[in-house]
């Protein structure tokens, strides 16, 4: 039997994650008393039905008191009990903009603001990220990325890492992006927004990623940016680092950028050891002002 401990922080998405499980063929319980779960537990260890997958959906609803679970599952550790965490987490910056669109109130604010209800949280299930099995961080994860990450875990059973990177291009004229850790400027290339032909392409487009990487300069630059986010990327693994945001930026984030976003995306794709993302903040934007 497989026994999967969803949890993590409120409003990460653990009731999608639930709803995917078991559209995946796990029997699912969600929200289940502290109290009651070592009876749980007995229950489906003692079952003699075909229930093979279970997942159990845990968090600071499920009672006051989740701490009572760290005993719990010290208690499974020494009799020999399998089970895996799936923690869920996201940004507070994240987390506080969900809440507002959806006008919850957060379990722990009480009366008061949902980042201190947000901090509380995060101190009360520390100790279960510690013991994650599997931390996803979905703080720029649509719906279908989580559902593929989930299949590549709980289905496929492919080696997974808690890595999720991010390839952004954006535009410096928009302002840099507040969540990135590594930022690149491609300004150095010939900009196609000064050719007619290519100023309403984007960087999607064959013709603009031709004329961006017709030179030496492109492809000298590529690979030494794929060289040392290659080296990087190995290391952020080691140091526990769930969520990676590279981006890169032109003037107004519509050519070059993306040309090169792309390229690196392409690159990266093709590991299965972490998860990876395209996004292009800024292709939509057609500010009319001079550009360098």
């Amino acid at each position: 039997m497989r026994f999967v401990i969803v949890t993590g922080m409120s409003g990460a998405g653990k009731s999608t994650a639930l709803k995917m499980l078991e559209d995946m063929g796990y029997f699912c319980v969600d929200n289940l008393p502290i109290a009651m779960f070592p009876g749980f537990v007995q229950m489906i260890e003692n079952s003699e039905t075909s229930m093979k997958k279970v997942a159990l959906g845990v968090d600071v609803r499920s009672g006051q008191d989740i701490s009572g679970l760290e005993k719990d599952l010290e208690q499974m550790d020494e009799k020999g009990i399998k089970y895996e965490i799936l923690f869920l987490d996201a940004k507070d910056s994240v987390l506080v903009k969900r809440y507002k669109e959806t006008r919850r109130q957060h379990p722990l604010s009480g009366s008061g603001r949902v980042d201190t209800g947000i901090a509380k949280e995060r101190e009360k299930t520390a100790f279960l990220k510690m013991k994650a099995t599997y931390i996803l961080d979905t703080s720029k994860m649509l719906t279908r990325e989580l559902k593929i990450e989930l299949e590549k875990i709980f289905v496929k059973g492919e080696s997974f890492c808690n890595l999720y990177i991010t390839v952004m291009s954006f535009g410096f004229k928009y302002g840099i992006p507040q969540d990135a850790d590594l930022v690149f400027d491609v300004r150095f290339l010939p900009n196609p927004y000064y050719i007619d032909t290519l100023k309403e392409k984007t960087g999607n487009d064959p013709e603009v990623q031709d004329y961006v990487m017709q030179n030496d300069k492109g492809p000298i630059f590529l690979e030494k940016l794929k060289d040392m986010v290659e080296f990087l990327i190995p290391n952020y693994i080691l140091e526990g680092k769930n969520q990676l945001v590279i981006a890169i930026g032109c003037t107004g984030g519509k050519h070059r950028s993306v040309t090169l976003a792309n390229a690196l995306y392409h690159t990266l794709e093709t590991e299965e050891s972490y998860g990876v993302r395209i996004e292009h903040r800024d292709i939509g934007k057609d500010s009319i002002t001079k550009r360098k």
